[in-house]
């Protein structure tokens, strides 16, 4: 589904090119001060890479899944947090707008979320309602032309800067069950919008996360995604499979750096009078991370392909998500395992994805939630073809 390689091999070689002499230099600097520099979030505008998802006709890039996942094996052979400010935009920001809106909300903010004149962010997960997503109490009640919104979000990404939230809350508060829920798109700036402090996280500095609090937030009903109650959770949950797959391939793409990096430092460390990289028990740990990242590159791509030709995708994209975080997991632990003392070190950056990518395990759906798709979806084909 490369539509056209020769222009996409020279978008992959800017990329390429971005994270070699911007983000790579700029890593210690994020992660000291907690803040990405304006200039590179500008730069990221400029290379169009908020509208990677969005069609050419709103002025996106229009990858298909393929492209967008070897876009991504380039782009975070560095710290994760700088795949997170486009990240929110690209995937569950504006994916259920794509998907589901109505023509006048996508002409209204697909052209500026593809440029990165606004960025968005994704209102799901509550205090008491994260991958039990059917269960959220957030609530938006009709009145006249407008829904009022009562309820607290918790962990949303790139809340502090998003221009627009699309937002998951129960317009039939009698229906406790997926089917009253709807999607709105709310301008962050609405009157009765506050935020809670900024997440002090294990990790990723720089992608920032908070509470998003809705008192009483009134919203143009103009703005309910696709102009219909009641479809809220399958918005979600369409666009949440096809970030599963994106997450799988932000996992390559870490895992490749990490990998990187470990095989870097094993060949120039000397021990015994020769490179650590001799030595058949780190060859061994090297060995399986390769294999096993190869393995999860296969998964992403093939399962982008079957998502690129229309099919069904439910399964290998929780498949792709668990395997690939988990893998990537591994490869971090190794990683710190084969540079020893220097990778427990700040100077050496391991120490520091091997808590970024621990993340990679709990959003989007955990590896525990990824299991229980995989299974329910496992008994039901069996039963439909029984």
């Amino acid at each position: 589904m490369i539509r056209d390689p020769e222009t996409f091999e020279a978008l992959l070689d800017s990329v390429r090119r971005f994270v070699r002499e911007r983000l790579v230099p700029a890593e210690k600097e994020v992660a000291d001060t907690d803040q990405i520099p304006a200039s590179i979030v500008q730069e990221m505008r400029d290379m169009g890479l908020f509208g990677l998802t969005i069609p050419e006709s709103y002025g996106g890039l229009e990858l298909t899944m393929e492209e967008e996942s070897r876009l991504l094996f380039e782009l975070c052979k560095t710290s994760p947090a700088f795949r997170s400010v486009i990240g929110t935009t690209v995937g569950i920001g504006s994916q259920g707008i794509l998907m589901d809106g109505t023509q006048a909300q996508k002409d209204h903010y697909l052209p500026k979320l593809a440029t990165g004149e606004l960025m968005a962010s994704f209102a799901l997960t509550e205090p008491e309602a994260g991958s039990d997503a059917a269960s959220l109490r957030t609530t938006a009640i009709l009145d006249g032309d407008h829904y009022v919104v009562n309820g607290t979000k918790r962990y949303i990404t790139n809340a502090p800067h998003s221009s627009i939230f699309t937002l998951m809350a129960r317009t039939n508060p009698k229906d406790k069950s997926a089917g009253g829920v709807s999607a709105f798109i709310v301008d962050a700036k609405s009157p009765g919008i506050s935020l809670g402090k900024i997440d002090q996280k294990m990790g990723q500095k720089g992608a920032h996360t908070c509470d998003v609090i809705f008192e009483n937030v009134r919203v143009p009903a103009a703005n309910l995604i696709g102009g219909r109650e009641g479809q809220g959770f399958k918005t979600a949950m369409k666009v949440l499979e096809k970030g599963r797959i994106h997450i799988a391939a932000v996992c390559v793409g870490v895992a490749q750096r990490m990998l990187d990096d470990a095989l870097r430092y094993a060949i120039e460390r000397k021990q015994f009078g020769q490179s650590i990289a001799e030595f058949q028990l780190v060859q061994a740990m090297l060995a399986d991370s390769k294999a096993e990242l190869y393995a999860a590159e296969c998964m992403v791509i093939d399962s982008a392909r079957k998502r690129d030709e229309g099919r069904n995708v439910s399964t290998e994209a929780s498949c792709c998500k668990m395997f690939a975080s988990e893998m990537c997991g591994r490869v971090a632990d190794r990683a710190v395992q084969i540079l020893g003392g220097a990778g427990y070190l700040s100077d050496y950056g391991i120490e520091r994805f091997y808590r970024d990518v621990r993340l990679f395990r709990l959003y989007e759906g955990t590896t525990q939630i990824q299991q229980i798709i995989i299974g329910r979806n496992m008994v039901r084909e069996a039963r439909l073809n029984g």
